[in-house]
C-alpha cells in the first residue's frame, strides 16, 4: 500500500470528492502522478516472460486486485491506488485509466486492446478550463463484463453485471446488466 503525506491526503480528498478542485498546478497531486508514471514505465519495461515480476508490480500500482490479474503491456494510469479490480481480471494492451475518482471492476472482467476509462471532467467555459479547474466522477463495472477493443468509458458511468460492450463504443451513460450494448454513444442493442 502506498503511503502519502498529510498534505497529499488533503489534496487527494478534494480530488475524489466530486467537487471542483485546482489540478494543473497542484504540486502535491503532481508528485503522486509522477511517482505513478515512473511505476507504469517500470511495468511497461518488464520483459513479457517475467510474469511474476509483472504481477507483483501491477498489484503494487493498483489499489486492490484479486489473486489472478493480467494486464498486457503497455498500461497507463494516473494514480493507480484509485483502481480496484476483482478476481480473474484481464486487460489487453494499451489500457488507459485516468483514475482521479475511483474506478472499480468486478470479477471476471475482460478488456480488449486500446480501451480507456476516464473519470476527470473539465469545464465547458474556456476561462475555468484554462485555470486548471476539474472534478471527477467514479466508474463502476460489474462482474462478468466484456469490453471489445477501442472502447471509451466516460466519467460517472456504471455498467451492470454480465454486459458486453461492443468494439469502438463510447459509453457516456449507465448501461444495465445482461445486455449487449454498442455505438457512439453506446446504447443497448439487445438483452443477452
Amino acid at each position: 500500500m502506498r503511503q502519502f503525506t498529510e498534505s497529499q491526503l488533503c489534496e487527494l480528498k478534494k480530488m475524489m470528492s466530486g467537487k471542483p478542485y485546482a489540478a494543473s498546478d497542484n504540486t502535491e497531486l503532481l508528485d503522486i502522478l509522477q511517482e505513478t508514471q515512473e511505476m507504469c514505465r517500470d511495468y511497461n519495461n518488464i520483459r513479457p516472460s517475467q510474469q511474476d515480476e509483472k504481477t507483483a508490480l501491477i498489484k503494487r500500482i493498483l489499489g486492490k486486485t484479486g489473486q489472478r490479474v493480467k494486464v498486457i503491456q503497455p498500461f497507463f494510469c494516473d494514480y493507480g491506488f484509485n483502481i480496484e479490480v476483482g478476481e480473474d481480471f484481464f486487460a489487453n494492451s494499451n489500457m488507459l485509466i485516468l483514475d482521479e475518482a475511483k474506478v472499480t471492476f468486478g470479477d471476471h472482467v475482460f478488456i480488449g486492446p486500446n480501451c480507456s476509462f476516464y473519470t476527470p471532467c473539465h469545464p465547458v467555459d474556456a476561462e475555468s478550463r484554462n485555470a486548471g479547474v476539474q472534478w471527477s466522477l467514479p466508474i463502476n463495472v460489474g462482474n462478468n463484463v466484456w469490453f471489445g477493443g477501442n472502447v471509451t468509458v466516460c466519467p460517472g458511468v456504471t455498467i451492470g453485471d454480465g454486459t458486453v460492450i461492443g468494439a469502438g463504443s463510447v459509453v457516456t451513460h449507465d448501461i444495465p446488466a445482461g445486455v449487449l450494448a454498442a455505438g457512439n454513444p453506446c446504447r443497448v442493442i439487445k438483452k443477452i
